[in-house]
């Protein structure tokens, strides 16, 4: 006998859920409270949908539960994920490892998943919200505001309250609560850093080649490398956003965050030294204000050499030159917030994954309810790992959940 599913939750997770359970026979049922599914995708990549990644290991995935996550992923891993998509009618081009559509358009992700979900004929309810889960009968009433719906087995991917523009508005954190599970601190994640000091007025819209180190109470906890941009209020670029969610979770914390920047990671400290020594015997005559003319963005020079107490009008001393590469491979500055859930792509946090089957991602809690996507606490780095996540979850979640025997 097929099962009756509910999938609350149009997005990735859900679209990937519904289809599956469907494609094993289940009769299946999307409530969104938006007026389309899929929304959230539109906007992945540019606009471009960057759908999974090719370099894949178990970092790129981040729990309290360190283990959970990258089970999950191996049972329908990177080379299924293309397939999945090919077979639905998505030929991908490869950038790097950086998987997207080779249209370049997000939006056929979405209308190839709307045609599969038509041929498995999913039901799908759009700008119905969902007040309650009640378990009911050996199955489940879902409450809405546009009345009531009856399933064997329930899927919520109702997650995040990372870009509420497109529509996450964390309300799935508050049925999963409800029913028991707990929540584990939602925060932004691959999100711009704040920083308290007042020179990065004076550097918004520059960008460098660096490494970024993140410490907290002065221990690192976090590094990566990339481009480094400067804004008025802070720092962002791919790698700031890598380290971002140790921040969130730091200042929640109430710990000291600070970030250190090395503006010249191919150097050793050493090497640099002798680099900027170097400089110096080619071009004597040349003031600090001249020094790094070549080397770094103008505004970004003076702010280096104002730092280091180095007057713009004097001529190049060796004794200024060790202070200054002490600061060019150390930069540090201090973390004060981070941009808000409008900025970030992610959010940490969420059900507690040691109360969720790691292999069938089933409640421990409640026979027949069934979680994927970003409502779990797993998030991924930047280059389509979180969407990754959210097509091995879903997948995991709509397999199991339309098995009869379970």
């Amino acid at each position: 006998m097929s099962q009756r599913i509910i999938v609350i939750g149009g997005g990735a997770a859900g679209m990937m859920a519904a289809v599956v359970a469907a494609g094993k026979g289940a009769k299946v049922t999307i409530i969104e409270h938006q007026n389309q599914i899929g929304r959230k995708l539109k906007s992945t990549g540019n606009g471009r949908c960057n759908f999974t990644n090719l370099h894949q290991q178990p970092d790129c995935y981040r729990s309290t539960n360190e283990g959970f996550p990258f089970p999950i992923y191996e049972a329908f891993p990177v080379q299924d994920t293309i397939a999945f998509f090919l077979q639905l009618g998505l030929f991908s081009k490869n950038r790097n490892g950086y998987m997207y559509p080779y249209s370049d358009q997000a939006m056929a992700v979405i209308e190839l998943f709307e045609m599969e979900l038509k041929r498995l004929q999913v039901s799908i309810v759009t700008e119905t919200k969902c007040i309650k889960i009640r378990p009911k009968g050996g199955g489940f009433q879902i409450q809405t505001d546009k009345g009531d719906f009856f399933a064997d087995k329930a899927i919520l991917t109702a997650g995040s309250k990372a870009a509420p523009i497109t529509g996450s508005d964390g309300s799935g954190y508050a049925l999963a609560k409800e029913l028991g599970h707990t929540i584990l601190t939602v925060l932004p994640a691959l999100v711009q850093l704040r920083c308290q000091e007042t020179f990065y007025k004076k550097l918004a819209g520059l960008r460098v080649q660096g490494e970024v180190t993140l410490l907290l109470d002065g221990k690192i906890v976090a590094t990566d490398t990339g481009e480094i941009q400067f804004a008025n209020y802070g720092i962002s670029g791919i790698p700031i956003f890598q380290v971002s969610r140790y921040a969130a979770k730091g200042l929640f914390e109430k710990k000291e965050v600070v970030v250190r920047l090395d503006l010249m990671p191919d150097f050793s400290k050493e090497q640099l030294f002798y680099f900027l020594m170097n400089r110096k015997m080619t071009r004597d005559e040349k003031t600090w204000g001249e020094f790094l003319v070549g080397v770094f963005p103008t505004k970004l020079a003076h702010v280096l050499l104002c730092l280091s107490n180095l007057a713009l009008s004097d001529r190049v001393e060796k004794k200024g030159l060790e202070q200054l590469a002490t600061l060019i491979k150390s930069f540090p500055t201090i973390v004060i917030s981070t941009h808000s859930f409008e900025h970030a792509q992610v959010c940490m946090g969420g059900v507690e994954t040691t109360e969720v089957n790691p292999h069938t991602l089933e409640s421990l809690l409640i026979k027949g309810l069934y979680f994927a996507g970003e409502i779990l606490d797993v998030d991924g780095i930047c280059g389509g790992y979180n969407l990754q996540w959210a097509w091995s979850s879903g997948h995991r979640a709509g397999e199991e959940a339309a098995d009869a025997s379970s």
